[in-house]
């Protein structure tokens, strides 16, 4: 028997010191092809339950209403929910046996509380799947083990993380505590808390069964009609283009016929996208490998939680009476050519990368050290041989959810790699692929999923059925959503290479507020980015977009090409400026920047301050019919004379809130193709939030092409800059720059005129996103640059200073102006968010969900978006629990601090617990609370923004 230990010497003797302290510097690249070894543990389980076969083990229909392909959690996950939804006329191909791919190896750890109120929901009803939906529809148990979860804190900003993730569970009813390092010992015996400052125990977390799950659901989902075909790899994807030139999915192929359908869902893990390319899809995942080892017998260690060390980068998940143990590194193996052939396959595991996890482990419960390995599993990979410190490899017994197969020894190996492991998908941002794909109506993307595919299965995969039935989502699953990548970004692999590399290296890192990627920056930017950088500028990344986040006074903070943390040989960077102003800001306390962010604000507040806000989308929708489309697309009346500008919201079907913009109405004009083009019928012009522009322009596309709509949607955003100058000075400072009368009675507020600006023709809008008098610049990409400069040159004896986005945030929600996806999001109406004023409701004409909005108008909302202030200078971010009278009642969704009235203002949805609507009069009844990290600090609700109640600043009035 091998032990932690004796594995750990073995890596360290092959190498020098300094080596070893820089393992991650190491190339370990995955030209190495898998394994043909089939002694797996599921040779024990599934596929002794399923014999092999030449040929599918049913025949393929002639058609069905969805085709799920892949059957791994995902799959079978979708196939369940979509036939509990009633849409039985469904087939799930799998082209070898069920979780053959990477789920039959997956560690099953399932923990409730992540940094997210969406992921919360969805891990909740995952839970509520595997342990009581399942067993009480089948009578068959799932394999599900309740034995808690345990989060390791070895730094104060790790313990004030795991204190905001306790708050935000007691706004879900999710049990945990924060426990001393006395406590978690009396918890955890073997477990070494010398260096602890504390741990987060949540004692319903638990662990699945991935064999058991995945039958379980497919069990369920048969009775209810669907039909589950394995041994059938999809071959291609048929896909018709119609009389609009809409690409849409018209039939599946395979090998031993077709199935016509116009839905399919590519749940096809690593190999998803070899299916998207078969359809004309960008699914943009890597591979990349991914191991735990399981340890023999531990005494003790019987009934003890899962453990999660973050800041050791490792997992323990309890397995019987021993321990599977894992982690994230920096240096992961990619899986450069993902082999079709690939099930229940393996890879060799690298033990100069995996040495980490080892130390790490050792470290939290020592008796690891003179443990023996039972087996080892990376990705969907088991480990068959270890070579030991002398030379011999010693006999190994497999063991997977019970299933036991013994392995020969070997005599004399002397293998660098000497384990096995499989591969795993990631993403750029470590959030899964779901959602129709922009490029084919009807191929739905439910892949990607970050080693997360069961934990996060039952949530997505009930999602993903209700997207398919009735065209959304019933949650707001923008995270998730393929749309939130820019089509340039879909189809730019060292992009996804670099950034997904970065968010496995990270996926354990503490999620900070105010934290920005190194990888893949640089992508697209705007015609200021370099006269803005050399003024100090500290950018942010949006959809690809270098936008302002703040201006450094202590000077250029550029960003540099990815280094990769100095794995895979690279040089890592020294005196890397714009990392040290991000590392500053690793905190839950005021940032260390609180006070040149305050400057910007109070500048904007007393003078003047002009933001470059060119990542804005850009769009015009031109065309005979565009008026119709107009009507229907957007909650508030556009249609009104050329010159307006009107802020508006476009809705679902259920009136939740898919965007705010602004939409302007033009008169046909013939001076700039970029800022009057050419059209016959009506024109507008759509300015959007460039974070979401890509999730804006397929939201409208699919509108247009589902009505028919006789119009045209042309996307400008590379050809536009945008400046905003906002400020109690800003007409002052304009009027030196623009060829017209910008008092109110010649241009008031939310209308718009193309003027000359430094003699050079732009668009001028009169808005404000801060609360104050202000105008906004479009401009062409050319005239950036000079218009810019005469703006800054004409504000300088005014007072006038760049500001960034930070700013924004602070000064748009002390106004109460909201965001989109923080405030508002697809899963709240207008109703409930305050902005009932955006929706045409006292007209006839009909619009996208106002039928969903008069009936929440008649039943009363039972949720309500309420602004807090609180009086103590505290720092909040979001998700702190919500109290009224003693109960929770929500939680935060936005928070920032508010410098002209000095205090923090937040903003969350509250419910009744009594269920019912939540009125005026029970907002202001009630005495609040917001616990911030297990503190609650007394708050003040207000129903108006506290900040110029009534609205006298956008009007010039001051």
């Amino acid at each position: 028997m091998a032990s932690l230990s004796r594995a750990l010497r073995a890596v360290a003797s092959r190498q020098p010191l300094a080596t070893r302290r820089c393992l991650q510097q190491r190339l370990f690249s995955g030209a190495a092809a898998p394994t043909s070894e089939k002694s797996v543990p599921y040779q024990r389980t599934l596929k002794e339950d399923s014999p092999p076969t030449q040929g599918p083990t049913k025949p393929l229909p002639k058609s069905a209403d969805v085709v799920v392909v892949g059957g791994g959690s995902l799959g079978c996950q979708t196939l369940y929910h979509l036939a509990k939804m009633g849409l039985t006329d469904v087939v799930l191909l799998e082209r070898d046996r069920l979780t053959s791919g990477t789920t039959w190896h997956t560690a099953g750890l399932l923990w409730q509380l992540r940094p997210s109120d969406v992921e919360v929901e969805l891990l909740a009803h995952t839970r509520q799947v595997v342990s009581r939906d399942l067993e009480e529809e089948t009578g068959l148990h799932t394999g599900w083990i309740q034995n808690g979860g345990l989060f390791i804190a070895s730094n104060r900003q790790r313990l004030d993380e795991y204190k905001r993730l306790m708050s935000l569970g007691k706004a879900y009813g999710v049990e945990s505590y924060v426990l001393s390092p006395a406590e978690t010992k009396d918890l955890y015996p073997l477990m070494n808390v010398d260096d602890l400052y504390g741990t987060l125990y949540v004692p319903k977390d638990g662990t699945m069964d991935p064999a058991g799950t995945c039958t379980t659901l497919t069990r369920a989902a048969t009775a209810r009609g669907a039909q589950v075909i394995e041994n059938c790899p999809v071959t291609g994807i048929r896909v018709h283009t119609d009389d609009f030139g809409v690409r849409r999915v018209t039939a599946v192929e395979t090998q031993h016929g077709s199935i016509q359908t116009s839905c399919v869902v590519n749940c096809a893990g690593v190999w998803a996208t070899s299916l998207g390319q078969m359809a004309g899809v960008k699914v943009p995942l890597v591979a990349m490998h991914h191991a735990y080892v399981v340890t023999e017998r531990i005494d003790g260690i019987q009934n003890m939680p899962n453990v999660r060390d973050h800041d050791a980068s490792v997992y323990l998940r309890l397995q019987g009476d021993a321990l599977s143990v894992g982690g994230y590194e920096s240096n992961p193996v990619f899986w450069e050519e993902v082999s079709d052939k690939f099930a229940f396959g393996l890879f060799d595991l690298d033990w100069d990368i995996f040495t980490q996890h080892i130390e790490g482990a050792i470290n939290r419960v020592p008796v690891l050290e003179r443990t023996g390995i039972k087996s080892t599993v990376c990705g969907p990979g088991v480990a068959i041989r270890r070579e030991l410190s002398d030379g011999i490899v010693a006999n190994w017994e497999l063991s997977y959810w019970g299933s036991r197969v013994r392995i020969s020894g070997y005599q004399r190996a002397e293998m660098h790699r000497a384990l096995l492991s499989g591969a795993e998908s990631f993403t750029a941002d470590h959030k899964p692929l779901m959602g129709e794909a922009p490029e084919v109506r009807g191929f739905f993307l439910g892949c990607g999923f970050n080693s997360a595919g069961m934990m996060l299965g039952g949530g997505c995969g009930k999602e993903l059925a209700h997207w398919i039935i009735h065209g959304y989502p019933e949650k707001d699953m923008y995270g998730y959503d393929i749309r939130r990548f820019h089509s340039s970004l879909t189809a730019d692999r060292r992009w996804i290479r670099e950034r997904s590399h970065e968010s496995y290296a990270k996926n354990y890192s503490v999620v900070f507020p105010h934290d920005e990627p190194l990888a893949g920056r640089n992508r697209r930017r705007d015609p200021l980015h370099e006269e803005l950088l050399r003024q100090g500028c500290v950018f942010q990344e949006r959809h690809g977009w270098e936008r302002p986040g703040w201006f450094n006074p202590q000077g250029t903070a550029p960003i540099l090409d990815y280094d990769y943390y100095g794995a895979y040989e690279h040089k890592p960077h020294e005196d890397y400026s714009y990392n040290k102003l991000l590392g500053d800001e690793y905190t839950f306390d005021f940032p260390p920047h609180h006070e040149v962010i305050k400057k910007e604000c109070l500048t904007c507040r007393g003078a003047a301050a002009v933001f470059d806000m060119s990542y804005f989308g850009k769009f015009y929708l031109l065309g005979p019919d565009a008026r119709k489309a107009a009507d229907w697309l957007f909650s508030a009346d556009v249609s009104k004379a050329p010159g307006s500008t009107v802020y508006t919201c476009m809705l679902n079907a259920r009136g939740g809130a898919e965007s705010d913009l602004t939409v302007s109405s033009l008169a046909p004009e013939n001076q700039a193709p970029q800022l009057a083009p050419v059209f016959e019928g009506d024109g507008y012009y759509l300015a959007v939030g460039g974070a979401v522009a890509q999730y804006n322009w397929s939201h409208i596309t699919s509108v247009l092409q589902d009505q028919k709509f006789q119009c045209q949607l042309i996307d400008y955003s590379e050809e536009l800059g945008m400046i905003s100058i906002q400020g109690p000075a800003s007409r002052t400072v304009l009027q030196e720059v623009l060829d017209t009368d910008l008092r109110n009675e010649a241009f008031p507020f939310s209308t718009h005129k193309l003027v000359r600006a430094a003699g050079h023709l732009v668009r001028a809008m009169r808005l404000s996103f801060v609360g104050e008098m202000g105008w906004e610049l479009h401009i062409p990409k050319k005239a950036c640059i000079p218009v810019y400069k005469a703006v800054m040159e004409a504000g300088a004896k005014h007072g006038i200073a760049n500001a960034g986005y930070r700013a924004i945030d602070s000064l748009s929600i002390e106004k109460g102006y909201r965001h989109w996806h923080g405030d508002l999001r697809p899963d709240d109406s207008p109703l409930e968010a305050g902005l009932a004023f955006t929706c045409k409701l006292k007209t006839t004409t009909p619009f996208l969900g106002r039928e969903a909005l008069e009936k929440q108008r008649a039943a009363g909302l039972l949720k309500r978006l309420v602004c807090f202030t609180v009086d103590e200078k505290v720092p909040m971010f979001g998700l702190e629990a919500i109290w009224r009278n003693g109960q929770v009642v929500g939680h935060i969704r936005r928070a920032d601090f508010g410098f002209a009235i000095n205090k923090t203002i937040a903003y969350g949805y509250i419910r009744n617990p009594e269920g019912g609507p939540v009125s005026l009069e029970f907002v202001k009844s009630g005495d609040y609370a917001l616990e911030r990290m297990g503190v609650s600090y007394p708050a003040q609700a207000h129903v108006k923004s506290p900040f110029d109640p009534d609205n006298k600043r956008i009007k010039g009035i001051y």
